[in-house]
């Protein structure tokens, strides 16, 4: 069996330039450069057929270790809830009210960007507090 080598994620959405920027603040990623003979995306994108202009982008882990994100437009609108989500790893070996805070304050971070705060889970017995969000589209992702 062989190894995987690199893994994308791929989002279906409406504005696929406006949502690559959002996770670009939300995880630290960058967008790469244009395409050899480019000097921007703007000027690539003049070089498609009008119908697809725009119709994706993409942004990338600046230290090559996370996925990349791949985002394409469709014409449909999200109607469900995804079966697949993100979870932000921000609170990674915190407890307690100092695992909280980090995630709260992350939370206000990611609202100020767009993004829509859902519920805050508190700790219990079995799990850690973490905080269910919309991004600027409205699929689901977690801070924990």
């Amino acid at each position: 069996m062989s190894a995987i080598k690199k893994l994308q994620v791929t989002f279906d959405c409406a504005e696929p330039e406006r949502l690559a920027r959002f996770w670009c603040e939300v995880l630290g990623y960058v967008i790469p450069p244009p395409p050899e003979g480019f000097t921007t995306w703007d000027d690539f994108n003049r070089t498609l057929p009008p119908e697809d202009q725009g119709s994706w982008f993409a942004c990338s882990d600046p230290s090559g270790v996370g996925p990349r994100l791949y985002f394409q437009r469709v014409p449909e609108g999200k109607t469900v809830k995804n079966r697949v989500h993100l979870d932000v790893r921000v609170g990674t070996g915190l407890v307690g009210d100092e695992r909280l805070a980090t995630l709260e304050a992350e939370c206000a971070r990611l609202v100020a960007l767009g993004a829509t705060h859902v519920q805050t889970l508190y700790a219990d017995e079995e799990n850690e507090s973490c905080i269910p969000m919309l991004d600027i589209e409205g699929n689901e992702f977690c801070i924990d």
